[in-house]
């Protein structure tokens, strides 16, 4: 399988944001975007983040190159599921975030946790 170009992945990922109902995206006042490159932290590339700044507001970015680097030979299928889990993952972020919760973020660091102690 050949990788989606970064125009089919972007119409991909606004297929699955354009079907979250409205009253989901409150304050979420940089909307999502979307950037060629890729993000690594350590091992680890980041598909998505959540950020919140006191002056973009809230907003959510994906990296086309993290996902090439995840699923470059994986069928678009793969792609869209992927796509899925984390438009889904990052709103559950902005979620907690508007209700003060911080359960994921709680979870995301347990799981960092036990993979450097090696639990």
């Amino acid at each position: 399988m050949t990788k989606p170009s970064f125009d089919k992945f972007a119409a991909m990922l606004d297929q699955t944001v354009d079907s979250i109902p409205p009253h989901f995206l409150c304050d979420l006042t940089g909307g999502f975007n979307l950037r060629k490159g890729k993000k690594r932290e350590g091992d680890y590339y980041i598909l998505g983040e959540y950020i919140e700044d006191g002056i973009g507001g809230c907003f959510i970015v994906f990296y086309y190159g993290s996902f090439v680097e995840l699923l470059e030979d994986e069928p678009d299928d793969c792609w869209e599921a992927e796509i899925i889990d984390t438009v889904l993952h990052e709103m559950q972020h902005h979620l907690e975030s508007q209700a003060g919760r911080d359960d994921l973020a709680q979870k995301e660091m347990q799981e960092l946790v036990d993979l450097l102690v090696g639990n």
